[in-house]
């Protein structure tokens, strides 16, 4: 599966991961995974280690997810990104907005 997530035991953190191309064929599923926890969790953590690409409707997902979880007050990590993926996340100013490791 492209997408995957799982939620801390303690209910605080929500770690989505995501293989292969990040693009618009991964809409309804990256949503899915951070609409569907049953609990509200105060982080969110991306795990970019398997993504190989994304592109801008993955910038796009990236900003949903950033509303969704509270906007400026969301507390969002972008993690395991592999040299492309951050140099398209440093381009588009990702780092501003989300922590990028």
């Amino acid at each position: 599966m492209a997408i995957s997530s799982q939620l801390s035991s303690d209910g605080q953190e929500l770690t989505i991961s995501i293989q292969g191309r990040f693009d618009f064929s991964l809409h309804q599923a990256f949503r899915d995974a951070y609409e569907r926890a049953d609990i509200r969790p105060r982080r969110y953590v991306i795990d970019l280690e398997g993504t190989n690409y994304l592109d801008s409707s993955a910038l796009g997902m990236l900003l949903l997810l950033r509303d969704y979880a509270g906007g400026d007050d969301a507390l969002i990590s972008l993690i395991n990104c592999n040299p492309d993926v951050r140099k398209i996340l440093g381009i588009s100013n990702f780092g501003q907005l989300f922590q990028i490791s």
